[in-house]
């Protein structure tokens, strides 16, 4: 039995990695904030966080990035160091090195820290998982009209199909950096919004915007997508009807 310990381990993504690594009947601790007994903030580490980390075999680092979230990532990587631990898994996401958004360029150097850890890594670029879409389009349906940024396409992908891929990886060595996953249908978001209004039955007209900037241009670029990749099985109907009912936008 190996013994793996997740990163966010109570979030979208690393509760169902969580699931999966201990229905094949592995050892799972989960490093949380507010999860006992390893409730540790990464960005303060300590003996806690050491105490996590003795015995485990792998780590898989699924903690959103926060505001300073290096230095966490730094606590994170001297502390696998101090313990010996072989492997670190990390998910991040298709575009860092293309997409200017803030959130997009601290993944891209956190990858950089990994790489030059000195750990043994591997690490997975995915495109937008169905649930951060799906909270991006209830946001911008709060108006009596949803602006849509003009012509950005997205590629959304199902969280479980990721969890099921990263706990693969964390089962094996050591493998730099995998193929890109992305998920099954390139789409723009004004049909996303379309089918977010059929699964909703809310009444609002979809209007698209053109923006102005580098971060807008490199989006409607498709930075952000792996089309060559397209190895997700579940579109975004598929999960908003599973999200919303029967037949929701479909």
């Amino acid at each position: 039995m190996t013994t793996f310990l997740v990163t966010g381990g109570t979030g979208t993504l690393g509760h169902p990695v969580c699931e999966r690594l201990r229905t094949a009947g592995h050892e799972v601790r989960v490093l949380s904030r507010h999860a006992p007994p390893y409730a540790v903030d990464l960005r303060e580490g300590g003996p806690l966080l050491d105490r996590a980390l003795r015995g485990v075999d792998t780590i898989v680092h699924c903690a959103n990035i926060m505001r300073g979230d290096d230095q966490g990532l730094r606590n994170l990587l001297d502390a696998a160091r101090r313990a010996g631990i072989p492997h670190l898994v990390y998910i991040s996401i298709v575009g860092v090195d293309r997409v200017p958004l803030p959130y997009y360029k601290a993944k891209y150097a956190a990858e950089g820290m990994i790489e030059q850890s000195g750990v043994g890594w591997t690490l997975l670029r995915t495109t937008q998982f169905h649930d951060l879409v799906l909270r991006l389009l209830a946001g911008l349906a709060k108006p009596p009209v949803m602006l849509i940024p003009k012509d950005v396409p997205d590629q959304p992908i199902e969280v479980t199909e990721v969890a099921e891929r990263l706990a693969e990886l964390a089962t094996g060595a050591p493998a730099g950096r995998v193929a890109d996953m992305g998920g099954p249908e390139v789409r723009t978001l004004a049909e996303l919004a379309t089918a977010y209004r059929r699964a909703t039955g809310i009444a609002r007209r979809v209007v698209e915007v053109p923006l102005p900037g580098r971060i807008y241009q490199g989006l409607r670029d498709g930075g952000h997508l792996a089309p060559e990749q397209a190895v997700g099985r579940v579109t975004f109907e598929q999960f908003l009807n599973a999200r919303f009912g029967t037949g929701a936008g479909l």
